[in-house]
């Protein structure tokens, strides 16, 4: 039995005018029963058509929102809930940023929207993996493409890595350029891309740009795909020296020393601000280290060059993360550090979220 969409917006629609809270609530039941078990078989991506079957999530949710209807206590409030699952079943409503339905908000229930970020295991499906040493998970640039993204939107990752933000933008329909300053990784981005299935096949594009992220064209670059603009800009930098990723000078990880570093991230956020659309967002990942037995803010530091280049910050998050590879089977070690220095361990990186 396919769930007829059209047929049951319409019953709804004939109860905005019921005054009898008694007479809503027995329709209402009625209703109810119409979301039967066969309806869940097919996970549905589109419910506007008659004769579509729904998945089993969305199915809740109308039961949840019927509910809801059923034990408001005033014809007022009950009307006030059936107008806003009306809306919900024959409007969309979104935002300029992302294509998330503001009517159906119920239902993302996998999009983030706390600040702490509390991810036991990393996406391995696919092409990700985590064989380059500094990558970071594939779930970061997935829930910031799905809050601060459209499909079709273009991406673009100044330290592109492995390649796991145009993975992900394959994945979600959304074109994406990547600056990766060492050609061999360079070459295993590429790799990791091709081998990615393709959803949307002919729909996007995934560049990948060999050079040093500071001296890189932008405009050139987008130009070439007729644009001017980007639409997010995502930046997951070396952590300073923390992690050495090659011997070019150019390597953030060799900066000199940290007003080196930061000098060049602000020069960064400079550039693609001017490439970066107006109103849409930034997002850098960025930790803090230690030095000479004390906490460096770097996260914070680095922010604040950011702040001076114009961009205006909407969120912090902070994001756990467990082993690395240089703190692996040596966790004994670091604990006896920290209790011996004074410190606490890290476990934790930012995520600063900008909007020019």
């Amino acid at each position: 039995m396919d769930f007829d969409h059209i047929a049951f917006t319409k019953k709804l629609s004939e109860l905005k005018d019921e005054k009898n809270l008694a007479l809503l609530k027995n329709t209402i039941l009625c209703l109810k029963d119409e979301l039967q078990p066969q309806v869940f078989s097919v996970e549905g991506k589109n419910t506007s058509n008659k004769g579509q079957k729904i998945s089993k999530t969305r199915a809740e949710h109308i039961a949840d929102d019927l509910r809801q209807i059923y034990e408001a206590h005033t014809i007022e409030r009950a009307q006030y809930y059936l107008d806003r699952l009306i809306k919900g079943l024959s409007e969309t409503k979104t935002s300029a940023v992302n294509d998330i339905n503001l009517n159906r908000w119920k239902e993302y229930d996998e999009i983030l929207t706390d600040s702490l970020w509390v991810i036991d295991r990393r996406d391995s499906s696919g092409a990700h993996n985590a064989g380059y040493w500094g990558n970071f998970i594939p779930q970061i640039p997935h829930q910031l493409l799905l809050r601060y993204t459209k499909k079709g939107d273009w991406v673009l990752d100044t330290f592109l890595g492995s390649g796991t933000t145009l993975i992900e933008c394959k994945r979600l329909g959304r074109n994406g350029i990547g600056i990766e300053l060492q050609p061999e990784v360079a070459a295993l981005a590429a790799a990791n891309v091709d081998k990615e299935a393709d959803p949307h096949p002919g729909e996007t594009v995934a560049e990948i740009v060999t050079g040093d992220c500071l001296e890189v064209d932008y405009a050139a670059v987008l130009g070439r795909h007729g644009r001017k603009t980007c639409q997010f800009v995502i930046m997951h930098p070396p952590y300073w020296d923390i992690i050495r990723f090659s011997g070019d000078p150019r390597d953030l990880s060799n900066a000199c020393g940290l007003d080196g570093f930061l000098a060049k991230m602000s020069r960064l956020a400079e550039k693609v601000y001017e490439v970066l659309e107006e109103g849409r967002y930034c997002a850098l990942v960025i930790g803090d280290k230690y030095s000479a037995g004390e906490w460096i803010p770097l996260g914070f530091l680095t922010m604040n060059g950011f702040l001076q280049r114009g961009f205006q910050l909407k969120s912090i998050i902070v994001k756990n993360f467990e082993d690395t590879k240089g703190k692996a089977n040596r966790k004994e070690l670091w604990r006896y550090r920290a209790l011996a220095g004074g410190y606490y361990v890290f476990k934790h990186e930012y995520i600063f979220v900008f909007k020019k």
